[in-house]
């Protein structure tokens, strides 16, 4: 059936996202992926020093964080995320993987400020 055909057949169209949500949204998320992809490299690679059980909470939260904004913005790219409830469900992945990251990142920060400095 025809998208006319649905309408005319008393199927209500569903509601879209207005103009701009969606570019919004994946500058965002590709904005977020940006620092984590850096901040990991950085953290996880040039940093010197041991590996603990926080720093590897701290690790595992960040893959998952990058990998949540993966999925965010795959999802967010996909032609279906221009209705309202595709987009919402998009919304709160992006806003899991900013929670994960942020949690990695305050592991991180402890991780840090709780490990012996080695000279």
């Amino acid at each position: 059936m025809t998208e006319s055909a649905e309408h005319a057949a008393g199927q209500p169209r569903p509601q879209m996202v207005p103009a701009g949500y969606r570019q919004g949204i994946i500058t965002a998320i590709t904005v977020l992926l940006g620092f984590s992809l850096a901040f990991w490299r950085f953290w996880g690679f040039e940093t010197p020093g041991l590996w603990s059980i926080r720093a590897l909470f701290a690790a595992f939260c960040l893959v998952a964080a990058v990998a949540l904004q993966i999925y965010s913005l795959f999802r967010a790219l996909r032609i279906e995320d221009d209705e309202v409830s595709e987009y919402r469900r998009t919304v709160r992945w992006f806003i899991a993987s900013a929670i994960a990251l942020l949690i990695g990142l305050t592991a991180a920060m402890l991780d840090a400020a709780l490990t012996e400095q080695v000279d």
